[in-house]
């Protein structure tokens, strides 16, 4: 009996489990398909912006996984992958030990860098990637209401997550105007990217401009090609000595690979980031794949003066846990050939909410030249984020994870 190990339960681990079960599930009944996490329920992560805003309850974006795994012919061990041992075929647990494996995947997501600027580590700014943060963005939120002032939201140079703040920067200036005080409070925008509406994908046309008619229309100062020197209590000081005062401030910090990547470091870009082929799998250790956010992925520009990093969003993560699953299927079977697909060839498909308004960003392929790239701004509701939402909470509560 053979089997595949799966680290992490989210977008990337949740598809490869199910599709690699799936499609052995009739050419080798006796394949073992099984996925560790330390987190045993699915949470839909884009929806994590509108936490802070009392909008959704985490319990409103998030389901447990294990009966969608079982149902679909998938073990789980509730614990935490801490190395790999690639040369034995081993993955190393807190609690289990080790466990063998003759395929992995490892999608266990990405950790938070806070240790790239002095004070970033100690809790003086919001975020709301995990649960607990977005709570605790909750309660500076409401404390902002109760006694406004400026509030400076952006990302720190070797951000990659661009788009969440963009979002976070919108929706908390509609936030402000709801509660009636936006007249009391000065919003400022800070960015390691080139220009506005870069992203980490080399922006899409008009972008940039619609960006500033958007942040001139609705009074914002912004700061691009910037790095952060210093965070402090209630002051930011960039490393051109600009200092931003606050009374609440939002970053969206650097990512690093996850624990059991950190701690193998043979497999990663020193990072603690995985490095994978456009079939998903290393180069060395061809039965090692990666999908999602702890893959390493070159950025396809070289930064002005601030670096930054490429957005590892939904759709990719989603095509490369399939692509995943579709080897290790032909693997088992004894087919060489790999289905690829290169990150920079993927599709980019988006909406970037925008407080009551959103803005839908479609191209051809991630990274320029592309065939044809799209930004279209929704300047009457943000439906269009919640019925995505919606749809990929039935999907993957439901198992159906070969759907689009």
């Amino acid at each position: 009996m053979s089997q595949t190990l799966v680290l992490g339960s989210n977008f990337a681990g949740l598809t490869a489990a199910i599709q690699t079960a799936r499609k052995l599930g009739k050419i080798d009944p006796s394949h073992k398909v099984t996925v560790i996490s330390p987190k045993d329920r699915f949470l839909y992560v884009p929806s994590m912006i509108w936490v802070p805003f009392s909008k959704r309850e985490v319990e409103d974006i998030s389901f447990p996984v294990v009966p969608v795994l079982k149902k679909r012919g998938v073990d789980f061990i509730h614990d935490e992958a801490v190395a790999i041992d690639p040369d034995n075929n081993l993955v190393r647990t807190a609690e289990n030990g080790d466990i063998p494996y003759d395929y992995l995947v490892v999608a266990a997501g990405c950790g938070l860098n806070y240790d790239t600027i002095p004070g970033f580590d100690q809790g003086y700014t919001e975020c709301c990637v995990t649960p607990a943060q977005g709570y605790q963005a909750r309660e500076a939120f409401n404390r902002l209401l109760e006694d406004p002032g400026p509030v400076v939201v952006g990302a720190t140079q070797g951000a990659s997550c661009m788009g969440a703040a963009y979002e976070f920067l919108f929706n908390i200036e509609k936030q402000l105007r709801k509660h009636k005080v936006r007249d009391k409070v000065d919003l400022t925008w800070i960015t390691p990217e080139r220009h506005l509406g870069d992203f980490g994908i080399g922006g899409v046309t008009f972008g940039e401009a619609m960006l500033k008619t958007f942040m001139k229309l609705f009074n914002m100062r912004w700061y691009t090609n910037c790095s952060i020197k210093e965070v402090e209590r209630d002051k930011i000081t960039l490393e051109d000595g600009t200092e931003l005062p606050y009374k609440m401030a939002f970053l969206m910090p650097p990512f690093k690979g996850p624990k059991p990547l950190l701690n193998t470091p043979q497999l990663t870009d020193g990072k603690g980031f995985l490095l994978c082929n456009d079939a998903y799998h290393h180069e060395k250790y061809e039965n090692i794949y990666g999908a999602g956010l702890a893959i390493s992925v070159k950025a396809p520009f070289t930064p002005m003066a601030s670096p930054y990093g490429v957005p590892k969003t939904g759709y990719p993560t989603d095509t490369q846990g399939k692509i995943a699953a579709a080897n290790i299927s032909r693997a088992v079977r004894g087919i060489s050939e790999k289905r690829k697909r290169p990150f920079a060839k993927i599709p980019g498909i988006c909406i970037m909410d925008a407080g009551n308004k959103e803005v839908f960003i479609f191209t051809s392929s991630l990274f320029k030249p592309r065939v044809f790239e799209l930004m279209i701004p929704n300047v009457f509701y943000n439906i269009g984020k919640r019925i995505l939402e919606k749809y990929m909470l039935w999907k993957n509560r439901r198992g159906l994870v070969f759907l689009p």
